[in-house]
């Protein structure tokens, strides 16, 4: 099968830095057409910037970067400094990036490249808040049925939330964003905090990644060693949960996947619940499916399929 061509919008972030490298490791399984950013874990222009930080760290400054919207439809912003550092990339020391920035803006390069290529063509890949995405369909209602498949971290269901009680990140922090997404028609898979809690980075599998022995194998095993000390006091955990690589991850591999079709709806007027994603497991409801939402992993066969792709690089 021909590779296929995915755009990431992301808000690096360590873990979206290795969704990335994951990516642009794997070349017969996808062709990134261009990486859009949005403000999240860190403001715009810190993700636009570590974003082309991780192109050049993996040796593919030829990929294009674009920067999008920096704030939420309707929200102030809320940003993660405290997982992330006050860089969204805090751990190991990498150079400014020399590649520039595209010119134009990341939700009308979503809106182009989703018109110029025949529908289904096209897998969006959503790592951070759904504000350009959104923001696409708000713009361009068209696109929505030339998406072939939207495939996002966010949301939680038994996990619950990780920012509020109720509400996963990514989704809190832009719960219309959400809502416009999940409600637009297209194909939807979730990697929600209940996979992603269980892709956990021990301490056998970051030394694999130092063992290595590339800048990219050292860099991943640094950010993950910054990033683990969060989760590890908050959730006394045996180390970092990879939350953006199932992304990338089960476009390779969706076996390593389990989950069900059901109905997610956002949660956007309860300030107590704002960004949940109310998602219908047992079919309680009878309001139509609209994602397939995972539920499990193989981490083991998730961190083997990461540590050989990122060997590559």
């Amino acid at each position: 099968m021909p590779a296929r061509k995915i755009i990431i919008d992301t808000d690096p972030g360590q873990d979206d830095a290795v969704a990335i490298l994951l990516a642009l490791a794997s070349p017969e399984d996808m062709e990134v057409l261009g990486i859009t950013c949005v403000a999240g874990n860190v403001p715009l222009d810190l993700t636009s910037k570590n974003a082309r930080i991780i192109c050049e760290l993996a040796g593919r400054s030829d990929v294009k970067v674009f920067a999008g919207c920096d704030r939420p439809l309707g929200r102030d912003l809320v940003t993660a400094e405290h997982v992330h550092g006050k860089t969204g990339l805090d751990g190991p020391d990498l150079p400014d990036p020399v590649m520039p920035l595209q010119d134009g803006h990341a939700v009308d390069f979503i809106i182009d490249q989703l018109r110029e290529y025949a529908p289904g063509t096209i897998t969006l890949c959503p790592l951070g808040p759904l504000t350009n995405i959104a923001t696409a369909l708000q713009k361009a209602p068209d696109i929505a049925n030339r998406i072939a498949k939207i495939v996002l971290m966010g949301g939680g269901y038994f996990e619950g939330g990780n920012i509020t009680p109720a509400a996963e990140f990514n989704i809190y922090v832009d719960p219309q964003a959400a809502d416009i997404v999940f409600k637009c028609g297209a194909p939807i898979v979730v990697m929600p905090l209940d996979v992603t809690h269980k892709a956990l980075v021990t301490k056998p599998r970051n030394d694999a990644f130092r063992n290595i022995g590339t800048p990219v194998g050292n860099a991943v095993a640094e950010m993950t060693d910054f990033f683990e000390r969060f989760d590890k006091e908050k959730y006394g955990s045996a180390g970092a949960p990879l939350h953006d690589p199932c992304v990338t991850a089960y476009l390779i591999n969706p076996d390593l996947f389990t989950g069900r079709h059901i109905n997610v709806e956002i949660e956007t007027q309860s300030e107590l619940t704002m960004g949940m994603t109310v998602a219908d497991w047992w079919h309680v409801t009878d309001r139509p499916a609209n994602a397939t939402f995972m539920g499990d992993i193989d981490a083991d066969g998730f961190f083997a399929l990461l540590t050989d792709r990122l060997a590559r690089l």
